[in-house]
């Protein structure tokens, strides 16, 4: 499906098992996007009807891939796409690949104030990993959720 950045398309057919719901954007890699990015996630799940325990999941998990992406990368910006068709939820997020090493989950310290975003992506996800983008030139750290579930 062909998007545009800031395009939403949304497509109803009958009750929202049949919907299939598509939301691209992208933002500057500033530590102040990471609250629009969240904010944007919530508004749309909110208009597509998905329920509050995967909407704060959701803003959680985007929240992390975005101050990940802006803290490690050195991205001039971020995109982020989310798909939902009533039952599964898929955000990516999209950086310029300027980091050194792919994300991946570590152990922190009990003292240490981050390194636990990945463990957390993990916990509230079925599934997550990182793949390269579309155009070879960044990665994307992607994650599914099912709505109305917990992560397994």
């Amino acid at each position: 499906m062909a998007s545009s950045p800031d395009a939403l398309r949304l497509e109803r057919r009958g009750d929202l098992d049949a919907r299939r719901c598509h939301d691209l954007f992208r933002l500057p890699a500033h530590g102040s996007s990471v609250a629009a990015a969240r904010h944007r996630v919530r508004a749309r799940l909110r208009e597509w009807e998905a329920d509050e325990g995967l909407r704060d999941d959701a803003e959680m998990i985007v929240s992390e891939l975005f101050t990940n992406a802006v803290r490690h990368t050195g991205s001039e910006h971020i995109a982020c796409a989310l798909w939902f068709d009533g039952e599964r939820l898929r955000l990516e997020v999209t950086d310029q690949g300027r980091a050194p090493t792919a994300p991946r989950p570590r152990a922190a310290g009990v003292d240490e104030e981050g390194g636990r975003g990945l463990l957390l992506v993990g916990a509230l996800s079925q599934v997550w990993g990182v793949r390269p983008s579309d155009d070879g030139l960044g990665r994307v750290v992607w994650a599914e959720l099912a709505a109305g579930g917990t992560a397994a």
